[in-house]
């Protein structure tokens, strides 16, 4: 049974920074992406940033520039290193597994940028 496991959520002052991680066990075969994805109360899950096999990153445009996302396939884990944090950055961080054969999510972390 895969399960994903994310760490590092919690409260951050504005301007701060955090470092999200996410470790994956059991079988899966032909991941593609990882990623982080986030959700807030009342909205839909939305791209936070992802990186391929192919070292291709995709961030949204909210995170541009103060978030880097970093994977290791062979270690099944994917890292979000976000700085400059803002309070709209505040939500349930969920990170994410791809492949052409499923998706995995984990349980997600709570990150609240406040003062």
């Amino acid at each position: 049974q895969v399960q994903l496991v994310e760490s590092g959520g919690g409260l951050v002052q504005p301007g701060g920074s955090l470092r999200l991680s996410c470790a994956a066990s059991g079988s899966m075969h032909g991941i593609n992406i990882m990623g982080w994805y986030r959700q807030v109360p009342g909205k839909q899950r939305e791209l936070v940033a992802t990186e391929s096999s192919s070292d291709t990153t995709v961030y949204s445009d909210s995170v541009k520039g103060r978030a880097t996302v970093s994977r290791d396939f062979a270690k099944n884990t994917v890292n979000l290193q976000m700085n400059s944090l803002k309070p709209e950055d505040t939500g349930v961080y969920f990170c994410n597994f791809w492949s052409p054969q499923g998706s995995y999510w984990g349980q997600g972390t709570q990150v609240t940028v406040s003062s």
